[in-house]
């Protein structure tokens, strides 16, 4: 199972969160960058990956982090705060 890892202090904007979470579960190109986006590319998955992460750095990404944190165990995905 793919287990990825995010801290919130290496990116700069929620924008930038979401353009690697798009990069690193390859998620199609329509992907709008955005929580409900992750929902709905998450829900076509048969299984969810896991998400250890650090909410530790700017708000507005801190906070997007912990959105995302949330759609991934909505999903079924195995979440961690790290």
């Amino acid at each position: 199972m793919l287990t990825i890892c995010l801290f919130a202090s290496d990116y700069a904007s929620p924008r930038d969160l979401h353009a690697a979470l798009k990069r690193l579960l390859s998620l199609p190109d329509y992907y709008g960058l955005n929580a409900d986006a992750l929902n709905d590319c998450l829900s076509e998955r048969p299984v969810c990956p896991s998400l250890w992460y650090s909410a530790q750095g700017d708000e507005a990404v801190n906070q997007a982090l912990r959105l995302a944190a949330r759609v991934f165990l909505d999903n079924g995905g195995n979440v961690r705060e790290i």
